[in-house]
């Protein structure tokens, strides 16, 4: 660690740290980024994560179709080994910043999973329905009235059923298919994760720490985009949560990039916990991360348009798509989104986003990441099928990605803070 960074250090934690600690934590671990340093190869190629997709299958459409209450029942998991890695690296600005293409690549693992995802079949909200009508309902009554005409020919309704492989990963949709044959920009097919297995999902430039050790490995600028979606809080002053700057202390907030969401999540310190014999503080996101607009004005998106709004515990990804994001079964959310479906059981153990993070070192040594898709559903003139339908935030799956730190590396960390602390 360079000098003047260690008299930053120094001066920024004058409370709970003396210089000695810090020069020791130095000498043990590195807070900048360099590709001949020890944390680079570790930083390019992350241990995989395990990320669980669960589904919620339909066992009424006929009910909701005619006004009623929808019923659910969650499947799953269906389990994928999930490795991270970063290509294409490139320092920038005299090294001070590193430029990386980000791909993921997803293996099905059977023996953490209920069932053969190519086997089991789904009901759900046929999303390239609900998304095209929700793009006509600007367009001319009469042009809906024929739309609405040419898909009850094709006997297309508002639920399909598919296998969870091809909900997940892609099928060829008769609808989309259709519109190609006029619009050749319309891919025919359709999947919640289709052309995302070994695609890389963004290009980001990250600080290396240098310059500021508690920039360390915040994203500066992600797909050359410094400002994220349309939220004020979106400002680049996060990481991928894979890594934080050390000396983390309970009174920050830590920001993780969401990149499904096109945003930051911010985490607030919760409790003291102990993963594998080591000491961690647990971050989970503020109460206020997906509240109303009324409550939290850094949440714009749920008033896109003007004057939709949403309520608390449910956020719009981007404008003009019906789509919403929540935690699992509303977890925290507004009642009104838990009474309005059957089936749903929010709890905290199995549906709260947390981190793990061993404040000295930075490093997180457990995670879990939870996150709900939903469809705006709602009645739209022209459309017979949607006439009798209540106005709901349907859900439609949700995932939780897990990592826990590895037998051996929490073995190397516990040697390493016994250490730190036998010369402090």
């Amino acid at each position: 660690m360079p000098g003047s960074m260690t008299r930053k250090s120094c001066a920024i934690y004058t409370t709970g740290f003396v210089c000695a600690h810090l020069l020791i934590v130095g000498i043990a671990m590195e807070v900048t980024l360099t590709e001949r340093g020890q944390v680079f190869e570790s930083w390019k190629n992350p241990p995989p994560s395990y990320l669980e997709y669960y589904f919620f299958n339909v066992t009424n459409p006929e009910v909701f179709m005619a006004g009623g209450k929808a019923s659910v029942k969650q499947i799953g998991p269906y389990t994928y080994r999930v490795h991270n890695s970063r290509e294409n690296v490139t320092f920038l600005e005299n090294g001070t910043k590193v430029y990386a293409l980000n791909p993921k690549t997803f293996v099905f693992v059977p023996e953490k999973s209920v069932g053969d995802p190519q086997v089991d079949i789904v009901r759900t909200v046929n999303m390239p329905l609900v998304t095209i009508m929700n793009k006509l309902k600007s367009s001319s009554f009469f042009l809906r009235s024929v739309f609405a005409i040419y898909i009850n020919r094709l006997d297309i309704k508002l639920f399909m059923t598919r296998t969870v492989h091809e909900v997940l990963w892609g099928f060829k949709d008769p609808l989309l298919t259709k519109l190609h044959s006029t619009k050749p920009e319309v891919d025919e097919y359709f999947g919640l994760m289709w052309k995302k297995n070994d695609a890389h999902e963004g290009e980001s430039v990250s600080h290396n720490g240098e310059q500021n050790y508690l920039d360390y490995v915040k994203i500066d600028m992600w797909n050359v985009l410094r400002e994220m979606s349309w939220s004020s809080s979106n400002q680049s002053n996060g990481t991928y949560g894979t890594v934080f700057h050390p000396l983390t202390n309970v009174n920050e907030s830590l920001y993780i990039f969401a990149a499904e969401l096109c945003r930051f999540i911010h985490l607030a310190y919760v409790e003291d916990v102990e993963v594998k014999g080591i000491q961690a503080y647990r971050f989970a996101p503020r109460g206020n991360v997906l509240t109303s607009p009324q409550n939290n004005p850094a949440n714009p998106t749920n008033c896109v348009p003007a004057g939709e709004c949403l309520g608390t515990g449910v956020l719009k990804v981007r404008e003009g798509a019906p789509i919403a994001v929540s935690f699992p079964h509303f977890y925290q959310a507004d009642p009104a989104y838990i009474n309005a479906i059957d089936g749903l059981n929010p709890n905290k153990e199995e549906h709260e986003t947390y981190l793990d993070l061993q404040p000295m070192t930075g490093v997180p040594i457990r995670a879990c990441k939870r996150a709900q898709l939903n469809m705006i559903l709602k009645r739209v003139p022209g459309f017979p099928k949607t006439r009798n339908i209540a106005e709901t935030i349907f859900p439609i799956m949700f995932v939780n990605e897990m990592a826990t730190i590895d037998d051996e590396p929490a073995a190397q960390m516990r040697s390493l803070l016994s250490l730190i602390l036998r010369k402090t």
